[in-house]
């Protein structure tokens, strides 16, 4: 038998959505749980195995410690953010327990193996994908002969081989059989799904080069990697037995759509089943694609707009073009399909004369719900090597002390807390519009099982609003200036490690 282990996505701050199925880990202004989706594969190849996913559970960290005495091995997926709170919890364990064996997995210790085996209660560490290497661990093999793996040998540290991507996607176990065994699904939200939903994957890696992204850069490769149609079809056959409840299903890939023959042989196989699903995409995305989409059940997509800036989209090497945007969103209201915008404020060749350009697109965009995000040089992307080389990251942490976003870029003539006011009045000019204010209140008016959402939703989104931008306040009247006058000097005084090079 394997060793017992246990797949733990860790407890951290209050509403932390930092765990393995997060590509922007922080604790989100209205309460939001992505699925642990990168630990549920292997905790399906080891039988006697759980997957705990704390935060959604409500798990506490000395819950989660008392639980792990029962195990010998534990898979702990870590993220920048929370990792010095990881730190603490892996401590607290290997007191309970000091013979059981930890690995940290994740984009944070593929980049920082070495600084991160600082820490004595790390066993090792795999870098990028980590499904067979623990596996293999779990099963006996030495730590010498198992690819992909760091960790100390008589005071250094050993970088064993890179393990090759996984090509077969068909082989590996059934997440939602996990899903099914160890998770409650009416835990999960997320504010633009049906609730509840349940999420998965159909495909590994994104061809595309965007600078700030997180997960090609550091786990899944730009190599994409899917699965067949039949296999994808049986999974999501299985999904609906299991919970006749469930109002939807998510495809959380990098980019689900971006093949389109692939795409329209999976919707062929997804129309009888009668299933409501939403998915990402990008703007490149054809209407003979959507229009395939949206006749299988397809009801929603979220698009990575990001800028409505063309210079900024090439800084980022999106691929993308605002006139493909304007046509992809005609396209898919036209279809009938809802589309959920993400934007960041902060990327470079960011000005105050290009965030107004980006909140008038949205407007022009108007699609139905938005999220807007500061700028997160993550280690090991692009965007972190051009601040960091430019001077440009000036807060030690990306996160406050209760997890949530910091801006912690800037640029001449923009600093830091003029980014993240300027989140707030990208929201509050975006949804405070007739028509946007309108959207909401007819939904809370005539779907009665959203409106307690909505307004829960509401209430916590303000508290959130409410709390930044008394902490921009205190930094400015701390430095003697309004703080978005692009003069104020932001402090680097923060609760976490800094990020190190």
């Amino acid at each position: 038998m394997p060793l017992k282990t246990l797949f733990l996505n860790p407890p951290s701050f209050e509403n932390f959505d930092g765990g393995a199925g997060s590509r922007w880990p922080a604790t989100r202004e209205i309460e939001s749980y992505w699925y642990p989706v990168w630990l549920a594969y292997p905790a399906g190849m080891l039988p006697g195995s759980r997957l705990l996913d704390a935060p959604p559970h409500h798990v506490s960290a000395e819950d989660t410690a008392n639980i792990a005495r029962e195990y010998e091995f534990v898979v702990l997926y870590t993220s920048t953010p929370g990792f010095p709170g990881d730190i603490g919890l892996s401590k607290r364990i290997k007191e309970a327990n000091p013979q059981i064996k930890i690995a940290f997995v994740g984009p944070h210790v593929t980049v920082l193996p070495e600084q991160s085996l600082r820490c004595a209660a790390i066993d090792f560490v795999v870098r990028k994908e980590f499904d067979y290497a623990v596996k293999e661990f779990a099963e006996g093999r030495p730590l010498d002969g198992i690819l992909g793996i760091s960790y100390r040998n008589n005071g250094s540290v050993i970088h064993n081989a890179d393990r090759p991507q996984i090509q077969d996607l068909d082989a590996l176990p059934d997440v939602t059989d996990v899903y099914q065994r160890d998770l409650d699904v009416r835990r999960y939200n997320v504010p633009f799904l049906l609730h509840p939903y349940v999420s998965l994957y159909t495909t590994r890696g994104c061809p595309a080069q965007c600078t700030f992204c997180l997960w090609p850069q550091t786990t899944s490769g730009h190599a994409w990697r899917k699965r067949s149609t039949d296999n994808v079809a049986r999974e999501m056959a299985k999904a609906k037995e299991y919970w006749p409840y469930v109002k939807e299903y998510f495809f959380d890939d990098d980019t689900f759509n971006i093949q389109k023959a692939r795409t329209i042989e999976l919707c062929a196989k997804l129309k009888p089943l009668k299933l409501t699903w939403s998915c990402t995409s990008r703007v490149t995305t054809d209407y003979e694609t959507l229009k395939a989409m949206r006749e299988a059940g397809c009801r929603l997509l979220i698009v990575g707009f990001e800028s409505g800036d063309a210079q900024i989209l090439k800084n980022i090497k999106k691929g993308a073009t605002l006139e493909r945007a304007r046509q992809f969103t005609k396209d898919a209201h036209r279809l009938g399909l809802v589309i959920h915008g993400d934007f960041i404020l902060g990327l470079p060749g960011e000005t105050r004369e290009t965030i107004k350009n980006t909140i008038a697109f949205a407007k022009e965009l108007d699609v139905e719900t938005i999220q807007v995000s500061v700028a997160h040089a993550y280690p090991g992307t692009e965007l972190y090597d051009f601040a960091f080389k430019n001077n440009f990251i000036v807060n030690g942490s990306m996160v406050d002390a209760g997890g949530h976003q910091l801006a912690h870029i800037q640029y001449p003539g923009l600093p830091a807390d003029e980014i993240l006011h300027s989140v707030h009045r990208f929201y509050d000019e975006y949804y405070f519009r007739p028509r946007a204010a309108f959207r909401i209140l007819k939904k809370a008016a005539f779907v009665s099982s959203e409106r307690k959402r909505l307004y829960k939703e509401a209430k916590t989104f303000l508290q959130v609003r409410a709390m930044r931008n008394k902490l921009v306040r205190q930094k400015a009247g701390a430095n003697g200036n309004s703080g978005t006058d692009g003069k104020s000097e932001v402090s680097t005084a923060q609760p976490h490690e800094p990020v190190q090079a």
